[in-house]
C-alpha cells in the first residue's frame, strides 16, 4: 500500500499543456524575487539550449540549483525535473513540485518508475533536468558521476547541455551560470558498455566543471 502510494505521488499531470501552463505561472510568479532579489544571477550562453528535448546537466552544490537553472534558462523552455523524493513528500510544495511536471526519484534504490518517467519525458520532446553528482557537492569537493544521466542521452538519442553553475551560493550575492555546448553521446557499438557508461559520465562531469573558465 504504502509503495503504491509513493507511486501515486509520482505521476504527474495527464494533460503536457497543463503542465505546462503550471510552469509558465510558476516561473514568472517565482522569477523577480529569486533571481532579481533572492539569488541574483548572472547568465552564460543562454542561446546553447535546443529548442526540443534536450538532457540538461549541471553541478550540484546548493538546494537553489533547480529554480535557478530553469529561471536562467528563460520562460520558453520547459523543463521538468527529476528531484529526489522527499521534496515530492513535503505538502504545498510537493503539490507545486507536481503540477510543473517535477517527478520524484528515490536515490537509496533502483527507481525504474523514475527512470521510465524520465525516458517518456525526453521521447515526448520535453527538456529534464538531472545533476549526474546525484547529491549537493560544496566548493573544495569533488564529487563523481553517476551514469542514469547518460544512459538516458544514449538510449533517447537526445542532445545533453553541460551547466556549471558557482558553487558558493548565498542569499542577496551573485552567482554565475554557463551553459555548455550541447552534445550527443552515442555508443560504439549497437548497445552500450557498462564501461562506456562510466566512461562517459567521467566526460560529462570534466565538461561541466570545465565551463568554469568560460565564466567571468
Amino acid at each position: 500500500m504504502a509503495e503504491e502510494k509513493a507511486h501515486k505521488k509520482r505521476i504527474p499531470p495527464k494533460s503536457r499543456e497543463t503542465m505546462r501552463r503550471w510552469y509558465q505561472l510558476v516561473w514568472h510568479l517565482v522569477w523577480p524575487i529569486f533571481t532579481l532579489i533572492m539569488y541574483p544571477v548572472k547568465v552564460f550562453h543562454r542561446e546553447r539550449v535546443p529548442e526540443g528535448a534536450c538532457l540538461i546537466c549541471a553541478n550540484h552544490s546548493s538546494n537553489a540549483d533547480p529554480p535557478m537553472i530553469c529561471l536562467a534558462a528563460g520562460h520558453k523552455h520547459f523543463i521538468r525535473i527529476m528531484a529526489k523524493q522527499e521534496l515530492m513528500d513535503i505538502p504545498v510544495i510537493g503539490w507545486v513540485f507536481n503540477k510543473i511536471g517535477t517527478f520524484g526519484v528515490d536515490r537509496g534504490n533502483s527507481d525504474l518508475n523514475a527512470i521510465k518517467t524520465a525516458m517518456k519525458v525526453l521521447k515526448g520532446g520535453d527538456k529534464l533536468l538531472m545533476f549526474p553528482e546525484g547529491t549537493r557537492v560544496a566548493e573544495g569537493q569533488s564529487g563523481s558521476a553517476h551514469t542514469g544521466a547518460v544512459m538516458l542521452a544514449m538510449k533517447t538519442g537526445v542532445p545533453v547541455v553541460p551547466v556549471f553553475s558557482t558553487r558558493t551560493k548565498r542569499l542577496f550575492h551573485r552567482s554565475r551560470l554557463v551553459f555548455g555546448e550541447p552534445y550527443v553521446i552515442k555508443p560504439a557499438g549497437k548497445r552500450a558498455t557498462p564501461q562506456e557508461y562510466e566512461e562517459q559520465a567521467q566526460l560529462l562531469l570534466e565538461k561541466i566543471y570545465a565551463l568554469e573558465a568560460e565564466i567571468s
